[in-house]
Formats: C-alpha cells, structure tokens, sequence
C-alpha cells in the first residue's frame, strides 16, 4: 500500500476505530460536509429534546440505526458480503455517539464499500449476458430475501446473481423478447442502477444516513436535505399533466406510495398503493420502456406528458414477485379534477324479503378544505364537512332513504378540523378526540357543531388505507355507538408531526427540515389509533395483506398505549345488533355468488403472494402460467353463469369495468340488516 493512501485510510477511520482493506478506500470516494456536522449533532438534540417518546440516543438506537442503514443500501441482501457486515459490526454501538457529536463518516465509509459491491456485481452481470441462457434445467430461484443472509463471499453472490439474472431473462422470454433484445434490456436495467448509485452525492448519502436515524426512532420522523426540502409539498405527485400518484423508489422499483382523490389513476379504480411500475408504454409507441433501475425523477418525466395523451402502465400488483405477469393500465393523462376530489354520493336499491330498500352512499376520498378562501373570510369555503352535509341533505330530501354509507376506504386523512367537523354532523354533542404532546395532559376537541343532520341506520366502510382523521372519524363513531364499522383494521397512524425549518441555524440555508412527531391522537375512551388503528365490528374479506401495509408493519412504529378517557353519552343499542347482523353477512360470505367470486379472487391472490420460491424452467414457469389463467378464467365463468351470463373463452375477454364493487355492494346489504334489526328492536 502507498502511504498517502494509507494515510488516507487510517484519518478515515479515526473516528470508527475501523480500517477498510486498501481496494474498499479510495481518495474519490465521497466524505462528510463540513455542514453536515452541524446539521446531524442539531437534529440529534432537536429529536432528544422535542420528539414524543422522549428518545435517547443510545446503544439500542445506534444499533437499529445501523440495522436500518443497511436494509435502506441493500434490502434484499444481494450487494454486501458477510464479510463486510462483519466489519461493520464495529459501528454498532457508537453511532449513537458520533451523530450527537456530528460524525456521520460510518455512513459514508459503508455507502463506499455498498458502491464498491454494486460496480463488481454490475461487472459480473455483463459477463453473464454474454452467453445466451437455457431455461431448461430443474431450478428455482427464492426471490424473498429480506430475511436471508448476505452472501457469503463473492462465489455465493454470483451463484445469487447468476439465478437472479436468470428470472429476470426468462420473464422477458415469457413475454416474447429473443437474447438479443433480452441482453439489452437487463444490461440497460442493471447499469442503471450502477449509474443511479455512482450519481448519488454527500447530501444524499447524509439524507439517507439521517433518514436511517430518524426513521429508527419512528416511520414518520424525516429529515429533508435542502433539495428535497423545495420539493417536499410536490413529493414526485405527478399531480399535473400527469396521473395523480406519489411515487418513490424501493430496491431500484418505482413505487406507488398514494393515488390523489380526482387523479387518471383514482378514477381508473386499478391503481392502488404498494403496486410497483416496471414499465411504461408512450401511446405513440408500441415498444414498452423497462425501467427498473431507473431514477425516480426519470420516470416521472416518462409518465407525464400533455392533457389528453395517453400512458400505459405496466403494473406489479402489491406481493406479485418480478417476474409475473404485469398488468397493462392505459390512463389519460389529465390534471387532478376538484369536483373529483369531492365527496359525492350514489343511491343503491336493495330488495330482500319482498321489500325494497334505498342505502345512500357517500363516498369521502379525503378530508379536505379551501384553506386560502376559510382564511380570506369566506363562509361558504368548500369542505368535506359542509360537502357531506349538503349531499346527505339531498340524499334525505330527493332519494328518502333509509340507511346510509360513508365510505371512507383509501382515505389517508387530512384535515384535522375536518375530522371533528364530519364527526359532529351525526352526533348530537361531546367529545371527539383527545391530542396529548409530550408534556402536559391531553386537549379534548368537542363537537362543534350541536345537533345531528341524520339519526337514521349508518354504516362507515373502511380498509387498511383508511388513516388519520379516517381513524379519528371512523374511531368516534364507533365510541358513541352511532354506526357500525365494516371492513379492516385500518393503518393505525395515530402520530402528529410537526415540521422544523433547521435554515434558522444557518445563515447560507441550506440545512433542509425535519418532520418529527410532537403528539399523539387517542380516542375519548382513552385508546390510541396508534398501531392498532380502528378494529371494525365486522370484518370483510380484502386483497390488502395487513402483515405488509399499516403502521404496524413497520419495525419502529410507536406503540398503541392508553390514557384516561372523557366522558361522554354512549348509545349500545347498536352495538347489541352486531352479532345478529354478523351472521348474515357469514351467511352471505358462504352462499353469495358475487361474495363467493371476490373471496376465490382474494385466496387465488394469497397463494401467489404465499410464493418464496420460482422455478428458472421456461417450460414449468409456462405450465404455472397457463393453470393460473385456467382458474382465473373459471372463477370468471362461474360468477357469469350465476348472473345468467354466457361463458367467455378466454382470459383477455374479461372486462373489469363490468365487475362490481363487491364491498360496497355488501356495505349497502349489512345497512339493509341494520335496517331491518332496528326495526325489529
């Protein structure tokens, strides 16, 4: 080893204690900024002193925060070596230390050697795409690696490599590309992320590091570098000219985080959360664009385009491996549209028992506000809560129904104003909801408004996508007895973040911000929505996995805990009817065709996602297919002849604009029962 590179290896690694071998350190490689020492020892103290939990920064948090670090550079575990985990064992319980004091080195010391694995992998999958593959031999590779252990030295990792370039060359196979066009697709997929992870600068790395600490001490808390900052009320919403969805970039797959209330994909009803884009499609092309392992802003800039055109998506649904077959969305480009975002309301008719009956639905996407005309003095600001009023007003005085729907299913919260009013227009008065900081005891919000606008039969369907205020609504009227919840436990995001400027402290701005969790919500009976979310009084079945989506899926989530309750004027005659109405929606689940239909869907869709393993035989993955298509295809037919349908031939005949919504459809039904056991009662 030369001695100024040996020089440089031991100053690098003063404040660690760790020396890397001479091919891990080079003079080029990224370092700290000098304004990252201020910036990391601030949000350090800003976390001790303001967060919620009161954190400490000690051994325990270093050692999540290097956990956390690393699953952020390599979840998947296909880049660093035992080895290298081994020699970062030494950051464990120091890192702690060294954020108060404004060292973050141990993360740019471990992005180096990160970037060092990815150029060799890049490297060895170049070598491997020379020669063409067979997918004739007996093999699997197991693509759920989150849990596995790093490779054990680079033999392993090609070994790895090898079946996992493999899967992706057999997927393009499937889909009718020959070698040649299947050696260039991966090669521009895997030097993309090459590219990707050489482009990343100090901030970055900083912000990413930060993020590692922040998000260790709970999922909400972020720091924004200076960049991202500017970008923060945008968040890669794709808002305008675009398709209306947030996106973000996990293991080099662009994510769909949220679908905007008014969006193409919102009112396409095919775009949910957690489904992952791998490629899109131009309307004036027929060639579709891999682009996985491209960067988020690139693909950003793919998907929008004029109003009016068009974009195909082609979507990996939530727990579908890389590999399956991708479903194709054509959207119409279009801006987010206002009376979209609306709550809005539709009448079902339901006749049982030789009797008709009319259930009003209203649908919140969000809880929303005109905050700039409410400022400006403007009374008639637009709201959810004067929106929902003035269509139940409708609903009671044009449709005269007998039973209501509000549902609240994907609505991520909003509001917080919102959230009490809409509570208060069907409860007569009391609390809603209590907010505790970290000092002091709990604010209670009242209703603000007396009186109720409807006292008849009501039904709050909610999913796993229903937070926040969701949960304050949802929470609230279950408390009082007022309606009966249906649907999933929902995500369960009981936190308040508050946003802190760190510019204060420098006279350059350019020290970004950072959300930290200042409060927590609790219902007035003194449970958190926290973690636990709202538990419905009856179940129904959902395609979203609850193990992989909701707070509590997330390994820092702050715990449910509880506090004293208020008092307030329960109603139980409600919940006395839960159990009756219970049964007939089982009753329903076993007998119901269009119920029956939707569960094989949801029990076909947990047999995939129950998948670790595929097999790497072109012949088998074929054979998979066609039995998947098969079932699919049969489920299909029998829900057609139920309805007196003629069968279709095969599986590009089904029409999903033509398949109901089945939860809201039973939403309407267990209303009906409400109806009829009120009366009863």
């Amino acid at each position: 080893m030369n001695k100024p590179l040996l020089l440089s290896a031991l100053l690098l690694s003063l404040s660690s204690g760790v020396v890397f071998a001479q091919s891990d350190i080079n003079l080029t490689d990224p370092r700290p900024l000098e304004v990252h020492t201020d910036i990391s020892s601030r949000v350090a103290r800003i976390a001790e002193n303001l967060h919620y939990e009161r954190v400490e920064f000690d051994n325990a948090l270093s050692s999540e925060v290097l956990d956390s670090y690393l699953d952020n550079l390599d979840r998947s575990r296909y880049f660093f070596l035992v080895t290298d985990i081994s020699a970062f064992a030494q950051y464990r319980f120091i890192i702690d230390d060294l954020t108060k004091r404004g060292d973050t080195s141990p993360a740019f010391d471990i992005f180096n050697v990160y970037r060092s694995r990815v150029r060799d992998r890049i490297d060895f999958i170049t070598e491997l795409l020379a020669t063409p593959m067979s997918f004739d031999v007996q093999e699997s590779f197991s693509f759920d690696r989150e849990d596995s252990n790093w490779p054990l030295n680079i033999e392993d990792s090609n070994e790895l490599w090898r079946k996992r370039v493999k899967n992706d060359a057999l997927s393009l196979t499937l889909s009718g590309e020959d070698w040649d066009e299947i050696k260039s697709t991966l090669s521009l997929r895997y030097n993309r992320i090459l590219e990707s992870t050489e482009s990343i600068d100090e901030d970055e790395i900083f912000q990413l590091f930060m993020n590692s600490v922040m998000r260790s001490i709970d999922p909400h808390s972020t720091y924004f570098n200076p960049r991202n900052s500017e970008e923060y009320e945008i968040q890669m919403s794709l808002s305008y000219q675009g398709i209306g969805a947030t996106l973000q970039l996990n293991d080099n797959i662009v994510t769909i985080t949220q679908v905007a209330p008014g969006g193409p994909a919102y009112r396409s009803g095919l775009i949910n959360p957690q489904d992952r884009i791998i490629a899109i499609t131009q309307s004036e092309q027929t060639e579709a664009i891999d682009v996985i392992g491209w960067e988020l802003d690139e693909v950003v800039q793919l998907i929008r385009g004029p109003i009016g055109t068009s974009v195909t998506l082609h979507i990996l649904p939530q727990g579908e491996v890389i590999g399956s077959e991708p479903s194709l969305i054509t959207l119409t480009r279009d801006e987010i549209k206002l009376e979209e975002q609306a709550a809005k309301k539709e009448v079902i008719t339901i006749t049982t028992n030789q009797k008709s009956y009319t259930v009003g639905v209203i649908t919140v996407p969000s809880f929303y506000q005109d905050f700039h005309a409410r400022s400006a003095g403007d009374e008639d600001f637009t709201s959810t809560t004067t929106d929902v009023q003035r269509l139940v007003d409708e609903l009671i005085s044009q449709d005269s129904i007998d039973g209501l729907v509000i549902d609240l299913r994907n609505n991520g919260g909003g509001h917080l104003s919102e959230a009490t009013g809409l509570t208060g227009l069907f409860i007569d008065e009391g609390p809603i909801v209590q907010i505790r900081e970290r000092r002091g005891s709990a604010t209670i919000l009242d209703d603000p408004s007396r009186g109720s606008i409807y006292d008849g039969p009501m039904v709050v369907l909610i999913n796993r996508y229903s937070a926040s205020a969701s949960e304050i609504f949802a929470g609230a009227l279950q408390d009082y007895g007022r309606a009966v919840i249906i649907g999933q436990q929902t995500y369960g995001k009981g936190t308040v973040q508050n946003m802190f400027d760190l510019n204060q402290f420098s006279k350059n701005s350019n020290y970004g911000q950072l959300s930290l969790t200042i409060a927590k919500y609790y219902r007035i009976t003194g449970g958190s929505t926290q973690h636990r979310g709202v538990i419905p009084d009856i179940n129904l079945p959902s395609f979203i996995d609850l193990s992989k989506v909701g707070e509590s899926s997330e390994p820092s989530a702050m715990a449910w805990d509880q506090i004293s309750g208020t008092p307030f004027q329960r109603d139980g005659k409600v919940a006395s009817l839960i159990p009756s109405l219970s049964v007939s929606h089982q009753r329903r689940l076993n007998e119901d065709p269009d119920l029956l239909y939707f569960t094989g869907n949801i029990r076909a869709a947990e047999i995939l996602r129950s998948r670790t393993e595929l097999t790497l035989s072109l012949e088998d993955r074929e054979k998979n297919k066609d039995l998947q298509d098969i079932a699919r295809l049969q489920r299909y037919n029998q829900w057609r002849a139920s309805n007196g349908q003629e069968a279709i031939e095969n599986i590009d005949q089904i029409d999903s604009d033509v398949i109901p919504d089945f939860l809201l459809n039973e939403a309407a039904m267990i209303t009906v029962d409400l109806i009829e056991a009120s009366a009863i009662n």
